[in-house]
């Protein structure tokens, strides 16, 4: 089998064949820029700008359709762009095809050679690159042990299970030390329970290997737990970039308030009043703080949408209403009554309805001092100014959402 045609980490030539990148820790290893893709009039990727440093695990994250494979499939060289460049380790590989790239790539799907066994699926990248027997041994021996699986290297893939498979398909993807290491939603094929000890495991031997990563998936909370930086994907462009904490905490768009955990969303209109000022809607008025009037830069009388997320809200009792005001004016809060309570575990879950009808979510802590609130409960719910996040309303969400009803998104 050619290298041109191997599918997996086993992308790249010989070591004589690739382009000549001296390591410099001091450049980015991937650079995008203006990266575009269509599929004959549709546009799939629309002007990706993106810097990773070395060492970096950054994921793409989207919805279906967003851009986000078709951007690693074009990092890998397997799609070609229709304009921008591509660099890594500062040469432009724009035109490079994948066998020279110096890429390792893993699949969903692991595939991994049927007829081969795990240490000779490891081994096939080193053949391609025609190192010696010698140092295919020892880095295959290096690669299961890094894996945890030493002993099961004569084992072919049909003997083993799901999760041996893909620690067999990311030792082969890093056997070679690939400039980068490229995954396509590697563990959406496994059940949550072993998907979420193997997350932690990539995320220890990316590190460990000081490998920089891109890692493609549509589990938020997965990408939560192993970026360093998220970039959040809606349609073909990327929406916003950072640490997991500011997507989470400070979305600048209704699409990640909205795409990133669980969100109550209050839509009306923003009033500029000093520093800060005032959402509303009909005759509600929630105060907005000066930190997220100026993140947003909003001027007043503009249609936007307060984020309040659900563990920030606290109930209290609805003829209570010295829990609130003691707290005045650092406290907003709005009318409900408890529809739904879920009991988690560690927490539960309370589906509320507000006064004009829409629906809020509240999480709570169980074996605190809290109340449990039953079905039927009036109540008052109430959050501090500072957690409420301000997102403007984009024409094109106004008319996708309807009127300025007040929301909650899991």
């Amino acid at each position: 089998m050619s290298a041109t045609r191997c599918p997996v980490g086993a992308a790249g030539g010989a070591a004589t064949d690739r382009p000549d990148r001296p390591d410099r820790p001091d450049r980015p290893a991937l650079v995008l820029r203006g990266l575009k893709k269509s599929f004959g009039d549709v546009p799939a990727v629309d002007g990706v700008d993106l810097e990773v440093r070395q060492g970096e695990f950054i994921t793409l994250l989207g919805p279906s359709g967003s851009g986000k494979t078709t951007t690693l499939r074009m990092i890998a060289g397997f799609t070609r762009q229709s304009a921008g460049t591509i660099e890594i380790d500062g040469v432009d590989m724009s035109h490079v095809p994948p066998h020279r790239r110096d890429v390792g790539m893993i699949f969903q799907n692991y595939a991994l050679f049927p007829h081969m066994t795990a240490a000779m699926n490891i081994a096939f990248p080193l053949e391609m690159r025609q190192a010696s027997r010698s140092e295919i041994k020892r880095r295959v021996a290096e690669a299961l042990a890094l894996v945890k699986l030493e002993g099961l290297g004569d084992r072919y893939p049909r003997q083993l299970s799901g999760g041996q498979q893909q620690r067999i398909a990311f030792a082969r993807a890093v056997v070679f030390h690939p400039r980068l290491l490229l995954m396509d939603e590697p563990l959406g094929a496994l059940d949550k329970k072993l998907r979420e000890a193997l997350q932690l495991e990539v995320m220890h031997i990316s590190r460990q290997l000081g490998a920089t990563v891109i890692y493609v998936t549509h589990d938020q909370e997965e990408a939560l737990v192993i970026s360093d930086r998220i970039a959040i994907f809606s349609r073909g462009r990327i929406e916003q970039l950072g640490r997991g904490e500011d997507l989470y905490d400070r979305p600048v768009s209704l699409f990640v308030a909205d795409f990133i955990g669980e969100s109550n969303i209050l839509r009306g209109r923003f009033e500029r009043d000093g520093d800060g000022g005032w959402l509303t809607l009909d005759d509600s008025r929630w105060r907005v703080g000066a930190a997220a009037t100026a993140r947003v830069a909003l001027d007043g009388d503009r249609a936007a949408a307060l984020v309040v997320r659900p563990e920030r809200l606290r109930i209290v009792d609805a003829d209570d209403a010295g829990a609130v005001a003691t707290a005045a004016p650092a406290v907003n809060s709005v009318e409900a009554s408890v529809r739904d309570v879920l009991y988690l575990g560690s927490t539960r879950k309370y589906e509320l309805t507000l006064r004009d009808g829409q629906a809020a979510t509240v999480r709570q802590q169980v074996g605190g001092d809290e109340r449990a609130w039953q079905p039927g409960d009036r109540v008052r719910l109430a959050w501090a100014v500072d957690d409420g996040v301000l997102v403007p309303i984009r024409a094109a969400e106004a008319v996708s959402s309807g009127d300025l009803p007040a929301r909650t998104r899991a």
